[in-house]
């Protein structure tokens, strides 16, 4: 039995049919019967029995995955590699594959932090990808690492640039920003103010912000006053 193999009948012994269903409603771009429906602490745990594995390498290799939950595992097996450029290569391996916004969110590689100047090389590219998961996943590495003390005014530039007809890439421009005007708002207030997204996003963002404990009723009362009427 291939590794692969073991895997999936692995992950069939932790399905949770409940969980199958609600995982099949809130990521509509997997079909449903791609979602086995094992719970994510589970699969968690199984990432990091996996990653001690030596024939690891075989299912990482194997692509693309056939299940929502393989690629769910893939990418928390990704988040624990420790050594950066073996991160980096299997993340870049990997992120063409992805299909939906669960496994590209929940894809945080650890290592990151501690290599901030080359990843900002990789994010500059992944912005500019024609795959919606990939540009998400890079705007999604900005917003994680970049909005505190690394902060630079023109990492918000860089995603106010994006244009996309992806709902996806849309959504987490909006998170983006109402993350931003959280930690950085007197430096992120003016793209706001200036309109510097397109309609539906700038909008979505002022909802988010409006919406987030971190944003002062005042702040809040004012980002009221900036929303695009269609």
């Amino acid at each position: 039995m291939s590794i692969t193999d073991e895997i999936v009948k692995t992950l069939y012994l932790e399905q949770d049919l409940e969980y199958k269903d609600l995982q099949a409603k809130i990521i509509p771009t997997v079909d449903a019967d791609a979602v086995i429906g094992v719970r994510t602490p589970q699969l968690r745990a199984y990432a990091k029995e996996l990653s001690r594995r030596e024939d690891i390498g075989q299912f990482l290799d194997e692509l693309p995955h056939k299940y929502f939950d393989e690629n769910q595992l893939h990418a928390f097996i990704i988040a624990g590699i420790k050594n950066y450029d073996d991160a980096m290569a299997r993340l870049e391996a990997f992120l063409p594959y992805v299909n939906n916004w669960a496994t590209c969110d929940q894809m945080s590689p650890k290592v990151f932090k501690k290599n901030k100047t080359d990843l900002l090389k990789h994010i500059r590219m992944w912005i500019k990808s024609k795959d919606t998961y990939t540009v998400r996943f890079g705007v999604g590495m900005l917003m994680e690492h970049f909005l505190d003390e690394d902060f630079d005014v023109k990492y918000p530039v860089m995603v106010s640039k994006i244009r996309s007809d992806e709902y996806y890439v849309n959504m987490m421009i909006a998170w983006y920003f109402a993350t931003a005007l959280a930690k950085q708002y007197d430096a992120v207030i003016p793209f706001i103010e200036e309109r510097k997204l397109d309609v539906w996003t700038h909008n979505k963002a002022i909802q988010k912000s409006i919406e987030s404990y971190r944003i002062t009723d005042e702040q809040k009362a004012y980002l009221r006053t900036l929303k695009i009427k269609k």
